[in-house]
């Protein structure tokens, strides 16, 4: 399932993507409608935390199903070209960053492979088709970086990359929005990466993509490739990342871990090629699609 958050007739809800259609089906009024459920989960986060990653799409199946009989389908469906699409889930915690685990990007940053982790601050969080800000006034180095995200579906702590894929919810794409010469001179990321955040345009459940591990990211800017990269290089794997964080923190339902991202990032051009004023990025991630950013 293609689960997404967005703003329809002046209102927040959280639904599924209609089969073979633009639109999405709304999940709140499924509930009211079609369950004796009086106390549904009203956000995406609420239904990931309360559920478990099939109970909640068994559930939402058959809410659509009823749907689908009923006299008046389209009352329970939000046309894309009328709804502003929003970050799918807002985290709990702040979205989870590795950095420098693609080899090629370590290379063309001039770093080395280490673990590398960062934060990135809810309140940048934005959707499908947003446009952000080009930030001129606190740097000139912007740059994008496509990401894979991991939503993370259950709480974990201290688990073993064994049963990882077992705590996690689904998958979305992120756009790891970077302010170059901050990142450096602060010498850390939070700062740099938390003045826009990109993330969607869906969370697609796990059962939808079966090998996380070697799916595609493309990137381009303005129509011209920039990125073109596997999760096949990713110098620590999917697993093993949520492990690692599981360590030193327990990760809550909805969490979203960028897992980094391949070479190709503006920084690393000749010459470089960070964004400006006009441009329009949009980053694609095999069996979820395509996330696009404009900047103002």
């Amino acid at each position: 399932m293609k689960f997404l958050t967005f703003e329809f007739e002046e209102k927040n809800y959280y639904g599924v993507k209609v089969k073979r259609e633009d639109s999405a089906w709304i999940i709140p009024l499924l509930f009211q409608d079609f369950s004796d459920v009086k106390d549904y989960p009203r956000t995406l986060l609420e239904g990931i935390t309360e559920y478990h990653t099939l109970d909640f799409q068994e559930l939402v199946r058959k809410l659509v199903e009823s749907a689908e009989a009923s006299d008046n389908a389209d009352k329970y469906k939000a046309p894309f070209e009328n709804i502003n699409i929003l970050a799918p889930v807002k985290p709990p915690n702040n979205t989870i960053g590795f950095g420098r685990n693609f080899k090629a990007h370590t290379e063309e940053m001039k770093s080395e492979v280490e673990l590398y982790v960062f934060t990135k601050a809810n309140s940048s969080l934005v959707g499908d088709e947003d446009t952000i800000s080009s930030f001129t006034a606190m740097t000139e180095q912007l740059d994008y970086e496509g990401e894979l995200g991991v939503v993370i579906g259950k709480e974990a702590k201290n688990i073993d990359s064994s049963m990882a894929f077992d705590y996690i919810y689904g998958y979305t794409i992120v756009n790891d929005i970077s302010a170059r010469e901050l990142q450096k001179s602060h010498k850390q990321a939070f700062l740099s990466k938390s003045m826009a955040t990109p993330m969607g345009p869906y969370i697609v459940t796990k059962d939808e993509i079966p090998n996380p591990q070697d799916t595609t990211i493309v990137t381009k800017v303005n129509d011209e490739i920039r990125q073109d990269g596997s999760t096949s290089l990713m110098v620590r794997k999917i697993d093993e990342l949520v492990a690692e964080l599981s360590k030193y923190m327990t990760l809550q339902p909805g969490d979203v871990i960028a897992t980094g991202t391949p070479a190709g990032v503006g920084a690393g051009m000749n010459p470089t090629g960070f964004l400006k004023s006009g441009d329009t990025v949009r980053v694609s991630i095999d069996g979820i699609g395509t996330l696009t950013t404009h900047i103002e």
